[in-house]
């Protein structure tokens, strides 16, 4: 077709997508720690573009939970509060064994490796105790099945999702939920080698489902603090 007259394309979209991206990872890596205020103006100037596309992404963070923007007074970097990151890892979850099921017949060899060398990779983060390295490498694996795919919808939904159960792995639960993934990890990959869509289903299930049981644990932990203060005399 012929290219329409009129101007160049606007990249106000990519900005904004870039804007939102930065924003977002510095939540999850800790440099905007809970209860921090953005304010706009900093934001912008620190990455060198308008007010406008830092507003429009601190929208969108509070719609995953990751900010909360009280209109005309400030914006703050939400708590980790573990309904939210209950409601986030469910839907992960879901999400991750539909791409599960339906790459299964379209997985290849070279797929498989792929997620071979990144479960290496994870487990030797862990041992290390490098949580960016091992989060790396549980994207790299997962995201294997999502990219075969092309599911743009499942994409769409898990970029706004997956961050907000980084975050919580991150900087609450130091265990990365690890140790126990590296063997789900490999019952997936064996699972997706042979073709046994439900073996795979379950194994992905499995390993996105060891937040959960964290969030419950912090809850407990949380709640028995709770009853202990509570019972402290005052003084």
């Amino acid at each position: 077709m012929p290219i329409p007259q009129g101007g160049l394309p606007s990249t106000r979209g990519l900005l904004r997508d870039e804007v939102y991206a930065r924003l977002c990872d510095a939540i999850v890596d800790g440099t905007f720690r809970p209860g921090e205020q953005l304010r706009d103006n900093e934001i912008a100037h620190w990455l060198g573009v308008s007010r406008t596309p830092v507003r429009e992404a601190l929208l969108r963070l509070a719609r995953i939970g990751l900010v909360i923007s009280t209109p005309g007074k400030s914006t703050l970097v939400a708590d980790i509060e573990p309904q939210t990151v209950r409601d986030a890892q469910e839907v992960v979850t879901a999400l991750h064994e539909l791409a599960v099921r339906t790459a299964i017949p379209f997985i290849r060899p070279g797929d498989i490796e792929t997620m071979r060398r990144a479960n290496r990779r994870f487990e030797a983060a862990l041992a290390a105790g490098d949580a960016d390295a091992a989060i790396r490498a549980d994207d790299d694996l997962h995201g294997v099945a999502v990219a075969v795919t092309a599911n743009l919808a499942i994409c769409s939904v898990l970029e706004q999702y997956v961050p907000v159960l980084r975050r919580a792995e991150r900087l609450r639960f130091s265990s990365l939920s690890g140790r126990r993934s590296v063997t789900w990890h490999e019952r997936l990959i064996s699972a997706m080698e042979v073709g046994d869509a439900d073996a795979a289903a379950a194994a992905s299930t499995a390993a996105w489902s060891t937040l959960a049981r964290l969030i419950d644990l912090e809850r407990a932990i949380d709640h028995a603090n709770g009853a202990t203060d509570a019972g402290r005399p005052t003084r």
